[in-house]
This record gives C-alpha cells, structure tokens and sequence, in this order.
C-alpha cells in the first residue's frame, strides 16, 4: 500500500531531476560562452562580487523550505563547476590536506579547484606572487585567540590584494588513531588551537604533553603514523587521515570562528555588500589618530575593525590595520580616503571585497 502512494511521487521527483539536469547544463553552456567573451577581453575568470551578488539573490529569493543556507552551498558548487569549466583556478592554503584553511577554501570557491598545500603562510603568499597558485586563503584572525600577526605583516609587504574573506565556524576534535587517548602522551596541534583548547586540555588531560606545529593538518597527519600521538582538528582531517574522535567539540568558546582572507592580484568591483581593509600610520604628535580617523565621521563610513601592531622600527612607532564598510569605488569611502592619504604618514589599501556570506 505504501508503494502505491510513493511511487507517484517518486515519479514527480523523476520527473524534476531530469529537468534539473537539462537546466544545470545550459547554465553550463551559458557559462562557457560567458567563458569565450572573457578570454577575448582577458577578463578574470573569478568574479567574488559577482558570485557574492547571487548567493545573495539566492537567499532573498528563496520561498522555502530549504534552508536559504543549504541553497547558497548548492548554487556554490554550480558556480564552482561552470567555473571550471572556463578554468580550473589553483588556490594554495596552509597546509596540508585537512587543515580549516582547506575548508575555507571550499567555503569560497566550491570543489571544482586545484587546492595546493602550503608548510607557512609565508609560502602562500609566495606561491600566489609567483603565480604558481591563481589564488591563496591565509588566517587573519580568530574570535578567541586574536590576530594572526605574520598574515598582518605581509600583507603590508606584498603586492596582492585582498579579494575576499571567508568566516569559518571553529570546531575542534580530539584525534587518534584507535579513538582512544590510552597510551598518548602527547598532543600535537596548531598553536592557535592548542591555545583555543586550552581549559579544556587542563581539566582533563593536564599531564599530557602539548606540542605545537605548523598546521592542525600536520598534527592529524602525525597522529595518522603514531600512536601515541593525539591530534587537535577539524572532521575533515579525521576523514583525510583515518583518525577516530575521541573527544569532539572541545574548544573553549562555542562559538569560536575563524576569519580567513583571499589574496590575490584580482581586485573585485563592488557587490552592494563590501568591506575595505587598511593599513595606516601616523605622525608622532598628540591627537594624530583622531585627526586621522576625523574623515571618517565626516564622510559617514562605518569603522568595523582597529587594530595597532608595532612598526617594527625600533622608535615604538605603530601601524593601524583598519575595516570600514563600502568598497573604495563607493563615492562617500572614495573620499574618505582620499583625505585619509592625505594626512597619513603610510597608507595602504589592503582591498575591498564582498563581506563574507
């Protein structure tokens, strides 16, 4: 009886899968010829604004019930794959495999990239300026541990833009090879998240030696070839390096998250919902920082993010790395900065890029 009222409706869902298809492949058809106008214009095959402005169209559209959420993830892998059909973009991260920088790659870009695994941040910035690697996601910042500084401290240096961020929600598992922490006597980890997991460690394994690597990845990756190693990652690496959980979620702060930024020599047009990242200083003289700021007010542009890092320069003189809301292209943000170049000592405009989704 039950057969008899399923298969009806069985043959509906039939019936809009293959419609699905059809319509999946002439967007893929669209997209190659969208493809053939910007290899005749030498346009980038990576759009973030435009992709941004569909994912946003997709949720303030949808009727339900889907998840406005679980339809920007499809709709990001439709893109992904008519992307690649133009192109096949290579994106480095630190890695390696089953890092949280490797899901932020598929975060922004879908699975239809090359993903290449970097030892450092400092190699990823590399690869990029190289062009070995169209693109590179780099950590900024985490909601419970701070500022990665080294990602702060070349973006001053480099000639790449920022041309997107990724916020990624931060869940840390306990890994081993058995799924057991009997005979471990050391746990490895990136030091960001050993510090993110810090109480937790103490209550409940505080004799345990803690060890601090490159990567979260080279920590599973570790744990994969020792057994008396445990592992501080993500699901991800569990599944890349074979690891069984033997204590999820156990990170300090629920709602630990992780800010990462794209990095590359694209430097996105305006979305309609964008961010600008600075990098200003100084002259040393009272009220300097006030006046410099003064613009802002004055041109109505929203300050997000201010943040002082040492100059480095042996005088105690200091940098400001600054988010303000609008692109630069915005008229109100454009004079802003007109005025804030004007005043500043050293100025430098990171990027401008969609917000993250």
């Amino acid at each position: 009886m039950s057969d008899d009222k399923l298969k009806p409706l069985r043959d509906q869902i039939d019936a809009i899968d293959a419609q699905l298809l059809a319509l999946l492949n002439q967007r893929a058809r669209v997209a190659q010829e969208v493809g053939h106008v910007k290899a005749e214009t030498h346009a980038p095959v990576f759009r973030p604004e435009r992709e941004a402005q569909v994912l946003a169209r997709v949720a303030q559209d949808n009727p339900g019930p889907l998840a406005s959420g679980d339809l920007q993830a499809i709709f990001r892998e439709v893109m992904s794959a008519c992307r690649a059909l133009e192109k096949r973009v290579v994106v480095a991260f630190l890695g390696p495999a089953g890092t949280y920088s490797e899901q932020a790659v598929w975060q922004q870009f879908g699975q239809a990239v090359d993903g290449l695994p970097c030892v450092s941040i400092d190699e990823v910035f590399r690869s990029v300026e190289a062009g070995t690697a169209d693109f590179g996601v780099v950590p900024v910042e985490n909601s419970t541990e701070g500022t990665v500084n080294r990602t702060l401290d070349l973006l001053m240096q480099t000639r790449l833009a920022i041309s997107g961020e990724v916020a990624l929600p931060v869940q840390h598992s306990l890994m081993t090879r058995s799924g057991s922490m009997e005979g471990i006597t050391r746990v490895c980890a990136h030091s960001q998240a050993l510090a993110q997991c810090q109480a937790w460690l103490n209550q409940h394994y505080p004799q345990v030696e803690r060890q601090a690597l490159a990567s979260n990845g080279e920590a599973a990756r570790l744990a994969s070839e020792d057994p008396t190693v445990a592992a501080i990652a993500g699901e991800a690496a569990a599944k890349r390096y074979v690891l069984a959980i033997a204590h999820a979620n156990i990170q300090d702060d629920p709602h630990n998250r992780t800010r990462f930024f794209v990095i590359g020599s694209l430097k996105p047009g305006a979305s309609g919902r964008d961010q600008t990242s600075l990098v200003l200083s100084v002259p040393n003289k009272a009220g300097a920082v006030h006046e410099l700021l003064a613009p802002l007010a004055r041109h109505g542009v929203s300050m997000t993010r201010f943040e002082s890092r040492p100059a480095r320069t042996g005088r105690w003189e200091y940098v400001f790395f600054v988010d303000i809301d609008g692109h630069a292209q915005d008229a109100k943000v454009a004079q802003a900065l007109a005025e804030l170049q004007a005043q500043a000592a050293f100025f430098k405009v990171l990027g401008s890029y969609p917000h993250a989704a």
